[in-house]
């Protein structure tokens, strides 16, 4: 991925393996989440396959789409953030901004003005709106309407938006912080259950003006408590030479198991005591002043905390070890990252006339998508220019 996740080495350390693990996991559930909202139809996506399903069939989506959600993106603006601290102290503020547009500011900007238009003029025209015509991408691109249509590289853009204000905020300090490496001891139990209230409470109050599915430049700012603070825990946890101690802890673990245990069972109690079971629909829960809508939040970022940190513990234990396969996959998981809902949409077009069960066609489809998206990634690093960015 176009950050300093692994290419670079913080403050003298080698790379580290099992965060390139990670980075490809998470992209790997990034796929599988979008071949789930194609049939499950909870979420947003580019195409939306079948009858919208039964609520039974929905709830067991939630289930799955719900940890994911999560956690997976936070752990990645963590481990960015972590990183991004060691780039800024090594590049200096302006080096680091103008690294950051090209790293991240340009592959968004080829998903916005390219990939996405692909599927949307070409591959699947008229299905979100406009046609095929000529006509239809010059006004896409007159009205500025591109702005706001930048796929999943809404991450890209909001991690280029944090790094601008890290660099900022960091040159009007007064007092340099190059040079700091005293260590601190890991944040305790107690710490971290404060930061995921923190966080609950905060998405609560941004989900009641901004409930999940609404967004404003394709970002759904329901969900920016968790990044905006897990990017700023992985800027300390630099500072504070505590990332790895983190990740290597008997807490992570815990956490990680009781996030696997005790996360589908509190959920469950979140969905019956929202109504579900009395015809109430999920819109409470996304959002508003509703008993629901807090009590989601509060699942959602207890949850996620524990399952992140998990995530953290099991790849710097069991994923620190690679080989040249890893290394392979790592290398183009940012290409399937940026390339894969051409592949997702392809897929879904050409399965169209199988069996329609949801979870058979998620599986296949998420698998089809893997395969292609990492071949096209693989493809398009061959390309001068693009192999850069990628």
């Amino acid at each position: 991925m176009p950050y300093p996740l692994s290419a670079e080495r913080q403050g003298g350390a080698a790379r580290l393996a099992w965060v390139d693990q990670l980075r490809t996991l998470v992209i790997v559930l990034v796929v599988n989440m979008h071949a789930c909202v194609t049939y499950s139809h909870v979420g947003r996506w580019y195409v939306k396959e079948g009858p919208d399903p039964p609520l039974h069939i929905k709830v067991a989506f939630v289930f799955w789409q719900g940890h994911l959600q999560s956690f997976f993106m936070g752990a990645l603006f963590l481990v960015a953030g972590y990183f991004a601290h060691g780039s800024l102290e090594r590049r200096g503020p302006a080096s680091f901004v103008r690294e950051r547009l090209v790293r991240l500011g340009l592959p968004t900007l080829l998903y916005m003005l390219a990939v996405g238009p692909l599927i949307t003029f070409v591959i699947n025209p008229g299905a979100n709106g406009p046609g095929s015509h000529p006509g239809a991408y010059l006004g896409y691109l007159a009205h500025g309407r591109f702005l706001g249509k930048s796929g999943p590289m809404w991450f890209a853009a909001a991690l280029l938006v944090f790094s601008v204000v890290l660099a900022g905020w960091r040159s009007a300090r007064s007092a340099p912080v190059a040079g700091n490496t005293s260590t601190r001891p890991a944040p305790r139990p107690a710490a971290v259950l404060a930061w995921a209230l923190v966080l609950a409470a905060a998405t609560f109050l941004v989900r009641a003006v901004q409930p999940i599915g609404t967004s404003v430049l394709n970002m759904q700012l329901g969900f920016f408590p968790q990044y905006i603070l897990a990017f700023g825990a992985g800027v300390a946890s630099a500072r504070g030479g505590w990332f790895q101690l983190l990740a290597r802890s008997a807490l992570a673990r815990r956490a990680g198991w009781l996030g696997l245990i005790l996360g589908p069972v509190a959920l469950a109690a979140v969905l019956l005591a929202g109504g579900i079971l009395r015809g109430k629909g999920l819109d409470e829960f996304a959002g508003g002043w509703h008993l629901a809508a807090l009590g989601l939040a509060a699942w959602e970022q207890l949850a996620g905390v524990g399952l992140g940190l998990g995530a953290l513990a099991f790849c710097s234990a069991e994923l620190d070890k690679p080989t040249p396969l890893t290394r392979w996959l790592a290398d183009r998981s940012f290409g399937v990252y940026l390339f894969h809902p051409v592949v997702l949409v392809l897929c879904t077009l050409a399965l169209r006339r199988l069996p329609t069960d949801p979870f058979l066609m998620v599986s296949m489809l998420t698998a089809a998508g893997l395969a292609g998206s990492f071949i096209l990634a693989d493809l398009a690093r061959r390309i001068p220019g693009l192999r850069a960015i990628l």
